[in-house]
């Protein structure tokens, strides 16, 4: 049986998306690969996405997912919808009853404890790489060092020291579990519990690897070369399969996330995909107007300043902004200009504005007016 698909790989989402970033996903996914979609439609994509939206969606549904995976509803056997919860539970009749099957059907748990002599999967590793602003967006291809646990290269994971040396559990026969028979009110109650002495695995170790101690891995540093995503924003992941926990029984690792923190910029505030630059502009090119060389995250731009600008006025380049990271669409950089006026002037500029003083009507200035509206 295939292995199921990662549901956040399947929507498209980081493991911190939000529900309306989840929900905005499906509503995509649906679109496309409904059936009815003559072009695109996918019955069996269609179904993929549900089942990876109803988990996702649902808040406790999600926390047991993120903890366990897929095995966090493979045990009710009613899928992620979940099922009769008192399925197989058909009352009480004097005959041998399981315990663990009965607190299972009440509980969706399956109740059975949880063996391990099958594969399991390694767990998910988190790591932060702290990046530049400007490799953030524009993207670089960086080199990340961890500790990861290898197979032993003596034991190639047993944690055996020959083949030989791994013997069948005598106390539970294989089954990793052992059943305890009691007497109730119920009648004769089995309780099944994991074995104490292989520890659910069914095996036993006679002798461990003389290289790992019966770990079977050995931790090593790797290395490994990554690509950071134009447009990437803060607290987004990159996803490294395989590289994380080692598995147990000859399982799989689980996978590596990157999380990545981006350091601010001295001068640039990023707002999702838009950029905001506070530029400082003399009072006399606010008035006449001017043009002028302004700092985005491309290069050095020419910005026309309107004639008559006033303090705290808010310029908007187009398409200036930062790409997004999924559709390539860039954002928009808006320039918020901090009109400044000289704190002293020499001869020749206080001649010019006397002049201009002069030139203009006593009753026009900005504060004839103010006084004016408390006369009327």
């Amino acid at each position: 049986m295939a292995s199921k698909r990662d549901y956040y790989e399947i929507l498209g989402v980081s493991k911190t998306a939000s529900k309306d970033d989840i929900k905005s996903s499906y509503r995509k996914l649906a679109k496309k690969y409904h059936p009815d979609n003559k072009e695109t439609g996918d019955e069996a994509k269609f179904k993929e996405v549900q089942e990876a939206y109803d988990i996702l969606y649902d808040d406790q549904k999600r926390s047991a997912y993120d903890q366990f995976g897929h095995a966090a509803f493979e045990q009710t056997g009613g899928g992620p919808a979940g099922g009769n919860p008192f399925s197989g539970f058909s009352g009480f009749s004097g005959e041998d009853i399981n315990l663990g099957d009965i607190f299972g059907s009440f509980f969706g748990g399956g109740g059975r404890p949880r063996k391990q002599t099958g594969p399991i999967r390694g767990d998910d590793v988190l790591m932060r790489l702290r990046v530049d602003f400007m490799d953030a967006v524009n993207g670089k291809d960086e080199e990340v060092s961890f500790d990861f646990d290898d197979d032993c290269p003596h034991c190639h994971g047993s944690g055996a020291e020959t083949p030989n040396d791994i013997k069948t559990c005598t106390t539970c026969g294989g089954r990793g579990s052992v059943t305890r028979q009691q007497r109730s009110l119920f009648g004769m109650v089995n309780t099944e519990t994991v074995c104490p002495d292989c520890g659910g695995r069914g095996k036993i170790i006679s002798k461990k690897c003389s290289v790992c101690g019966g770990s079977g891995h050995k931790r090593v540093k790797k290395t490994q070369k990554i690509h950071i995503p134009v447009g990437i924003n803060n607290g987004q992941q990159i996803r490294l399969q395989g590289m994380g926990g080692a598995g147990t029984n000859g399982g799989e690792h689980g996978d590596l996330y990157i999380e990545i923190n981006i350091k601010e910029h001295p001068y640039f505030k990023r707002e999702r995909n838009d950029i905001h630059l506070t530029v400082p502009l003399d009072f006399v090119d606010a008035i006449l107007g001017a043009k002028i060389e302004v700092p985005t995250v491309n290069g050095d731009m020419l910005v026309t300043i309107p004639e008559g600008t006033q303090p705290g006025q808010i310029l908007r380049m187009k398409g200036q902004g930062i790409k997004d990271l999924r559709t390539g669409k860039p954002g928009d950089q808006y320039i918020h200009l901090d009109i400044k006026g000289p704190s002293s002037l020499n001869k020749k500029q206080k001649e010019a504005l006397e002049a201009y003083r002069a030139a203009s009507k006593a009753d026009d200035s900005l504060f004839s007016k103010f006084k004016k509206m408390f006369k009327k």
